[in-house]
Formats: C-alpha cells, structure tokens, sequence
C-alpha cells in the first residue's frame, strides 16, 4: 500500500475555494480504482495550509490516478489557487498502531 501526502498552501482568498472544490470532487476521487482511503487535513497553525492523505493500493494505481482524466479536471485549477509550490510524499507504511482508547476515568462512588 502506497500513502500519499500532499501540502498545498492556499492564497488565503481561495482557501473557501479550495474547501468547495474538494467537496465536490472527493467522490471522485475516492471512486478511482485503487484509492482505499482520502482525507483532508487542515493545518492548526496555518489557515491556509491543508495536506490530502491518501491510501493506494499500489504505486501503479496512483500513476494511473496522477494521468487520469479526473487528476487532469482537479490538478490544473487547483494549482492556480496557490501560494506556494506543492509538497508531495509517497511513502511506505512501516506500522499502523490501532487507535488507542482511553480509558474513561471513572470518580470514586
């Protein structure tokens, strides 16, 4: 599996832009083949810098995705909104922990 990173900086007059963008094609995005997972991360610090987190089956499926007619609609207009070069990672899970549950404290009766 292939896990795909990807930081973009946003003008900040796009940034609604951007978020109206994405809602509209995460469902194509997550319906290619091969893409398991997508998520948008918004960073705490920076209004205007988000990361897209997602899973390929294999490096062959995100090639394919990167030359898709869907990538082809998204890419060029969303580059257009931003403030700074694109980051990108593609990288190798080495260890998934399962989510860890706290446990709830409970008062003494």
């Amino acid at each position: 599996m292939i896990v795909r990173l990807v930081k973009m900086t946003f003008r900040p007059e796009e940034v609604e832009r951007f978020q109206g963008m994405f809602e509209r094609w995460k469902g194509k995005i997550i319906g290619f083949p091969g893409c398991l997972a997508l998520e948008l991360l918004h960073d705490t610090e920076n209004p205007c810098v988000f990361f897209t987190h997602s899973h390929w089956r294999s490096f062959a499926d995100l090639e394919a995705y990167r030359h898709s007619a869907v990538f082809g609609d998204v890419w060029p207009v969303v580059k257009t909104l931003f403030a700074a070069p694109p980051e990108a990672w593609s990288t190798h899970s080495e260890h998934r922990l399962p989510e860890h549950k706290s446990p709830i404290s409970q008062s003494p009766a």
